[in-house]
């Protein structure tokens, strides 16, 4: 294959100018043929015309010549003058031949010049006669001759023919004459295009090169500032179209971009791993994150990490942690010094990197089959010239350079945090032992009293078994009679339990299904994010954050959902009546759903009556909500054809024989009309119920949790409504919502009930942003005061054991200049309090060793800590949370997922204090 020509900057320059130079030697071609062309048509007629003009002048002359050589011979008889006559007569004769000859391209005068012809030589016959008269001396004839003036007519004839071609003549040479100006002005007009064309076409060939040159060199430039305003990020790389120096300039750019960019990664990959160490107590959990951390960062699809152990006074490696090991033949347990890879990988403190592995050497088990890794690394990490540890790791893909570099940089780390380890976990042992044998002197001490204090409590128990049995006696005789009657009660119930149970079974595999499906995208694009942050372009990370978000807010919708029904069972839904602009239904719902028609290529139309109301007394958040679920419903079961939503007010008729509604009232009938499955006749009643689908197996076609339509009908029964399903199978359905209006009396009632158990409820110790602005805190004062100076150099202790929520927290708050220290758990908060002073705890409830509650309970039982600001973190939403939290010792409570402003807001009030 022939290789792409390359264009230099300089071969670009040198070619413009050779075209120009062409474009220049074309132009000078043409105007040098143009002006040969002219010169011909000037030498014609400086050669042709004049030529012409002077034979005319000359044959006039022969015969003037000869005319006066006749009349002198006539006077004076002297044959002299008859010379002239005679070489006239000769002479006439050849300028007449030249000049026929010189006329041949111009028919017109040759014809004149053939008439003179016959009268040349009539008067030459004439004028021989009278010369002979002459010479014989008849003086009569030559008198008789003179008086008919034969010789001067003819010559007279001669002279007006003559004389006319002269004049004939005389215009065609002014007529060329214009024509040579005309074609003298064309070639300059020619003359100056050429040289404008040939301007112009260098201005272009010029403005192309530099365009071609200074836009590479825009490209390289622009790309240099955007990495140079990407923070850091050294994934942008240069790219060039052409192939010359600024190529060369981009490559090698590109090759120091890749260089900084495995330092950069190799940097930042010992930061992670450092911040990892951090709360680690024992050498298995910290074997376990450095292995499972280096396995994602070296790409490894296995890894083993074995530690230096004394057994028997021999040195021994045994496997401490393992990554993505399966079965008991994962991995060898133990190494002797120089056996085995790993031995010998101690024994000459080197790395070994091997590839072309065989199939059986080691398996990589999934959930879909088994591989075998190609490549493998085993590498030493040494600690004062000793060997501590050796990693084990297979990969299906090679490791690099920067894998090897990285693995030198961590041993450092590795090793201080290991001696670290193993001083906590002896110090841990030494507080143990003092502990128990604290434990066992209570326990001897305990014993003994309550030995004595038995002997006092083994004779009153015995008056109490007398009468005990006495009431058990009369208890049983009752309990045998309500046997019976609750046999028959259980029984019925049973009935009843049964199908329920199949039923809820039912949803909760159904609800599994629909929780796990975006819980699962979330948990694997979050681990790609986070283990693959380097790698992906800004359009990725975004593309797989918005995934993530929208799976969470499918989670939430879920979540919402089963709240709602929980609420309507508990009779907890509150409804709140106002005013509601009918006519906007149409527009909202359009709007909602117009999208997911297009998607679907449905046709989607909400239209309204005539005579519909325009407002209407009800709660519009409900009433979307149930208008959402049955289109989403309509969609959902529709593949094709239409979904029409329809609001007409309803007849009297229909109002007093679904709502049985006496009075006259604004009723809606809302209508939802679709051509989707359709809905069987003996599963349309069911469809209501909770937890019930047409289809509630794992197996079934479309998805769902079951509670869309409960919830519509719970909600419609609090608005006084009422729904009504007609529907064929194959041919569509039609839910038909009747909803009156609500009196604005219920509507102020309700909104006057609420406000006075929002009252009742609010607790009276709570300190909120709004009690602070009550109690006499300026909201001016507030404005204007800034962060930093409430928070700024404020300490705070961070109770959670979610590394996730400590890294969003601490991030949060150290923008805002707080001196944060963390804690894994709440006893791990307790020694922290006694040992430094803090401005305000934030308390995760969930936690492991000891929760939220117990350490707010041992918080507040020492008394200089009770005045300490203790703001409780909690994912509970269930009823009571709150007022859980204040009892055991919080100041403030907030729920998740934390809304940071709502968080300072909180700490603002309590730091304020």
């Amino acid at each position: 294959m022939f290789q792409p020509i390359r264009f230099t900057v300089r071969t670009k320059i040198l070619a413009g100018y050779l075209f120009i130079l062409l474009c220049l030697g074309l132009s000078l071609i043409t105007i040098s043929g143009r002006i040969a062309t002219l010169q011909k048509e000037v030498d014609y007629v400086s050669g042709h015309d004049i030529d012409v003009h002077d034979l005319l002048n000359l044959v006039q002359k022969n015969m003037l010549d000869m005319e006066t050589a006749v009349r002198g011979y006539i006077i004076t008889g002297d044959e002299q003058y008859l010379e002239p006559y005679d070489l006239g007569s000769r002479t006439w004769t050849d300028n007449y031949n030249k000049l026929y000859q010189l006329l041949e391209d111009n028919p017109e005068q040759l014809r004149s010049l053939e008439q003179t012809k016959p009268v040349f030589r009539n008067w030459i016959a004439s004028s021989d006669n009278v010369i002979g008269f002459k010479k014989e001396n008849q003086i009569t004839s030559v008198n008789e001759y003179f008086q008919q003036n034969t010789g001067k007519k003819l010559m007279d004839q001669l002279r007006t023919q003559m004389d006319t071609m002269l004049q004939m003549e005389k215009k065609l040479t002014t007529a060329r004459t214009r024509q040579l100006e005309q074609s003298n002005y064309n070639l300059r007009i020619a003359i100056f295009v050429l040289v404008g064309l040939a301007a112009v076409i260098s201005v272009a060939i010029g403005v192309v090169l530099s365009s071609t040159i200074v836009k590479t060199i825009r490209q390289v430039t622009r790309a240099i500032e955007d990495i140079r305003k990407s923070d850091g990020m050294l994934a942008t790389r240069i790219h060039v179209s052409t192939k010359d120096e600024i190529w060369e300039l981009a490559e090698a750019t590109n090759r120091l971009l890749d260089t900084l960019s495995k330092k950069s990664w190799i940097e930042k990959s010992v930061t992670d791993v450092s911040f990892m160490y951090q709360g680690l107590t024992d050498l298995n959990s910290l074997a376990q994150a450095f292995i499972g951390k280096l396995g994602r960062l070296l790409d490894a699809t296995y890894g083993v990490i074995y530690f230096r152990k004394m057994e028997n006074g021999e040195t021994m490696f045994s496997k401490t942690a393992a990554y993505a090991a399966s079965g008991e033949a994962g991995a060898v347990d133990s190494f002797r010094m120089g056996e085995g890879l790993v031995g010998q990988c101690a024994a000459d403190q080197r790395m070994f990197l091997l590839d072309n592995l065989s199939e059986g050497h080691v398996r990589v088990v999934s959930g879909l089959g088994e591989s075998a890794p190609c490549h493998l690394l085993v590498a030493p990490i040494m600690a004062d010239g000793r060997v501590e540890a050796v990693v084990e790791l297979a990969g299906m893909k090679p490791f690099l350079a920067q894998h090897l570099e990285l693995l030198d940089r961590l041993q450092d780390k590795f090793s201080s945090v290991m001696d670290s380890v193993l001083d906590h976990m002896e110090i841990e042992r030494l507080l143990g032992e003092s502990q128990v044998m604290t434990e066992e002197l209570q326990a001897q001490a305990e014993e003994l009293q309550m030995q004595s204090e038995e002997l006092q409590t083994q004779q009153e128990q015995l008056q109490v078994t007398n009468k005990y049995l006495e009431e058990q006696n009369y208890l049983a005789e009752q309990e045998a009679i309500k046997l019976k009657r609750t046999k028959q009660e259980l029984e019925d119930y049973s009935i009843k339990l049964e199908k329920s149970s199949r039923y809820k079974s039912e949803f909760l595999a159904n609800m599994s299904h629909e929780l796990r499906t975006p819980l699962n995208s979330i948990l694997i694009l979050s681990q790609m994010l986070s283990e693959n942050s380097e790698e992906l372009q800004r359009t990725d990370i975004h593309e797989y954050s918005k995934v993530v978000y929208d799976a969470g807010r499918d989670l939430l919708s879920l979540i919402d959902d089963i709240l709602d029904l929980s609420k309507v069972e508990a009779g907890k839904v509150e409804i709140f009546t106002e005013e509601l602009n009918v006519t906007e239904l149409p527009q909202l719902m359009q709007a909602m759903f117009g999208p997911i028609a297009d998607k679907k290529q449905l046709d989607f139309q909400a239209t309204i009556g005539p005579d519909v109301p325009a407002v209407l007394f009800t709660d519009g958040k409900r009433l979307q909500q149930i208008l959402k679920n049955l289109l989403s419903n309509a969609f959902k079961f529709t593949e094709r054809g239409s979904v029409h939503m329809r609001i007409e007010r309803a007849t009297a008729a229909r109002v007093k024989e679904v709502l049985r509604l006496e009075e006259e009232t604004d009723v809606l009938a809302i209508s939802i009309t679709d051509t989707g499955i359709g809905i069987p006749i003996d599963k349309q009643q069911i469809i209501f119920e909770a937890f019930q689908q047409v289809d509630g197996t794992m197996n079934r076609q479309y998805s769902g949790t079951g509670l869309g339509l409960s919830i519509c009908r719970e909600f419609t029964r609090l608005l006084g409504g009422a729904i009504v399903l007609r529907s064929e199978v194959r041919k569509g359905s039609t839910f038909t919502l009747y909803l009156p209006s609500m009196s604005e009396q219920l509507s102020s009632l309700t909104e006057e009930m609420t406000a006075q158990r929002e009252l009742a409820l609010a607790p009276r110790h709570i300190a909120t942003a709004t009690e602070a602005e009550l109690t006499g805190v300026p909201q001016e004062e507030a404005a204007i005061s800034p962060d930093d100076l409430i928070f700024k150099g404020k300490r705070m202790l961070l109770v959670d054991d979610d590394v996730r929520n400590i890294y969003a927290l601490l991030t949060a708050l150290e923008m805002k200049n707080i001196n944060v220290d963390t804690a894994s758990n709440g006893k791990q908060a307790l020694e922290q309090l006694e040992q430094e002073r803090y401005d305000l705890v934030l308390m995760d409830i969930m936690m492991p060793v000891m929760d939220g509650y117990d350490a707010m309970k041992a918080i507040r039982s020492q008394p200089d800590l009770q005045d300490l600001p203790v703001i409780a973190l909690t994912a509970k939403a269930m009823k009571g949370e709150r007022q859980r939290c204040i009892e055991a010792g919080a100041s403030d409570y907030i729920m998740k997922p934390i809304q940071i402003q709502q968080l300072f807001s909180l700490m603002r009030v309590w730091l304020a204090k």
